[in-house]
């Protein structure tokens, strides 16, 4: 019988310290900024923050003893509760994803969180560990790793154009070499250089984190005159010789980036990506480390997102849609690094995801696209410049300002539309679609078409007088994944309803 095990004991000074953390408003306010107030109030809000923080320890110790698991054969057992005893079972086979991270806290002791997520929605959808040994975190992975390998050898057997792949009847804990043999058989598809943090530093306009740090400060200063006016006659006194300016121009522009570039070094530091067989790997981070793999098979999309910082540099983002999610939305460990070179990045998907093809080769749209956008009404500046026809605002002294902002947002909106329609592209390569939309952020959306599980196709009034229509596809995800391709001809409409009809060459039912 397996045993019984509990999350190192380090969990609860980590679940402490997260305790602290949250309630270090209610500390500054309670007991500094209202240090020595007689309030009645007052007194009723720190009596019931200590009992609050005692109710708060006390549940921490208490959900440490009462939280255990097992690894047996199968599936992760774990028991929460002694008034009410809960048991939740997770088999290996529905595990999609393991996330581990380490954050400055675990370092520090030699300890890792990890987490394993199912496609499942709910609370009860993942198992996570928040804090637990090296060794520990590296044998429940092995072990899920090698029980979602036995299910993709299981299900490489009704997979067309495969070898068929023998396997044992039965796989018990001790005969799972799969990962390791694996971990020998990874190939390092990129691993970040001190080039490509400094070129990440600018893209990301990172550098500019110093600007509200600067405004806080300055905030911070004033309250230490009773007069504002002794404030701004300091600055107003710095700034009045012209060298002086320059100066603290320079030297400000010289810590921001800075800054910049050691916040982007912490983040995307020895950011790494591999592969094998059958999983991609993503690490990052320097003080605080991310650690996350996946099953290829469970790749729903790709997505390539250019911005237009990056597009002037050449750079783009891929990022991977995945059934059951890709973890916490602030690790972000679903994207590959987000500054490739546009060229590597596609040559990265090839290596990566042999099965997709990416082709940049794409169909435009017709010209009469182009005019329903421009006659398309739009309700955005209708109903601005009714609000400002209504109040007439005056800005710089001019009465008349209200026309003028009208007419820069007109512009805008012509622009941001012209620039959607040149950048919109579409092709279907076989049994893959791409698709490319975005006018100052353009995105490249590329699946499989037995990845697409819906597809919708519609028509509004000028789109039938133009003879055009738009469609959607959906992926499975976490949230569901629409993307939307509008104005696109009727033909290839056609085209794309015969396309989506022969999925079923692609299903097989097992």
């Amino acid at each position: 019988m397996n045993e019984m095990k509990r999350q190192h004991p380090l969990a609860m000074l980590w679940s402490l310290w997260k305790l602290v953390k949250n309630s270090f408003a209610f500390i500054v306010f309670l007991f500094i900024l209202r240090h020595g107030t007689a309030s009645t109030w007052i007194m009723y809000g720190r009596i019931a923050f200590y009992v609050a923080i005692a109710f708060s320890v006390i549940s921490i110790i208490w959900s440490w003893f009462t939280l255990r698991y097992t690894a047996d054969d199968k599936a992760f057992q774990i028991y929460s509760g002694v008034f009410n005893r809960t048991r939740r079972t997770i088999p290996y086979t529905k595990i999609q994803n393991v996330n581990r991270h380490t954050s400055l806290f675990h370092r520090l002791f030699k300890v890792t969180s990890i987490r394993f997520e199912t496609g499942i929605k709910g609370e009860d959808a993942t198992f996570q560990l928040q804090v637990v040994s090296l060794s520990e975190s590296d044998r429940l992975e092995k072990v899920v790793a090698g029980h979602m390998s036995e299910a993709n050898v299981a299900s490489d057997a009704v997979e067309p154009n495969e070898e068929p792949v023998t396997r044992p009847e039965h796989v018990t804990l001790e005969d799972i070499q799969l990962p390791v043999k694996e971990e020998l058989e990874r190939i390092v598809h990129y691993k970040s250089t001190r080039k490509d943090i400094f070129k990440a530093s600018f893209t990301s306009l990172s550098f500019l984190v110093l600007i509200p740090i600067l405004g806080s400060l300055y905030s911070s200063v004033k309250d230490f005159f009773p007069d504002e006016k002794v404030t701004e006659s300091i600055l107003l006194t710095w700034l009045d010789t012209w060298w002086i300016t320059a100066l603290i121009i320079t030297g400000l522009i010289a810590v921001s980036i800075m800054l910049g570039i050691v916040r982007t070094f912490v983040k995307y530091g020895d950011f790494q990506i591999s592969s094998d067989r059958k999983r991609i790997y993503i690490t990052k981070g320097m003080l605080e480390q991310s650690a996350f793999s996946i099953l290829k098979e469970r790749v729903q999309a790709v997505k390539i997102t250019q911005s237009p910082m990056k597009r002037l540099l050449g750079l783009a983002e891929v990022e991977l849609t995945t059934a059951g999610g890709v973890g916490e939305s602030d690790q972000e460990v679903n994207s590959l690094y987000p500054f490739l070179p546009v060229k590597q990045a596609y040559d990265m998907i090839s290596e990566i995801l042999p099965s997709y093809q990416v082709t940049q080769e794409m169909q435009k749209l017709p010209r009469k696209s182009l005019w329903l956008r421009m006659l398309t009404p739009g309700w955005v500046w209708i109903i601005a410049t009714g609000l400002l026809f209504y109040f007439k605002p005056v800005i710089l002294g001019q009465n008349q300002a209200w026309w003028m902002i009208s007419a820069i947002l007109l512009l805008w909106i012509v622009i941001c539309r012209i620039t959607d329609f040149l950048h919109t592209r579409y092709v279907l390569n076989q049994n893959f679609i791409q698709l490319r939309t975005g006018a100052l952020t353009s995105t490249l959306y590329i699946s499989k078409r037995e990845k697409v599980i819906e597809v919708q196709i519609t028509r509004n009034l000028l789109q039938r007088w133009f003879g055009v229509a738009s469609i959607q596809t959906v992926n499975r995800a976490k949230p569901v994944l629409h993307h939307t391709l509008n104005d696109i001809p009727l033909e290839a409409v056609e085209a794309f309803q015969l396309w989506y009809m022969e999925r079923s060459q692609n299903i097989q039912t097992r």
